[in-house]
């Protein structure tokens, strides 16, 4: 059985890039890529840092790789979901 684990939402997602972009989290363009959004290589590690301390296997390569904030959002939940063995 599959589970997702919540170690990040959403809107604690939204709220991680606002801080770094300097938005509101409402602001944040999912659709735009980090270099254009002004990150640099410093933010978008410590990113990777604070969601892999909320146990997320993430890091800057996997992030680097992706060109827009929604991959990386899609990368998250596909790192989220993990197979639980069934209980029966």
């Amino acid at each position: 059985m599959n589970e997702r684990v919540e170690a990040v939402t959403e809107a604690s997602f939204r709220a991680d890039l606002a801080e770094f972009l300097h938005q509101s989290p409402a602001e944040v363009d999912l659709g735009e890529g980090p270099v254009d959004a002004g990150l640099d290589s410093l933010r978008v590690s410590t990113l990777a840092e604070r969601w892999r301390a909320a146990g997320v296997e993430v890091g800057y390569i996997d992030l680097a790789e992706r060109g827009s904030f929604q991959e990386w959002w899609e990368l998250l939940v596909q790192r989220m979901t993990r197979t639980v063995p069934d209980g029966r």
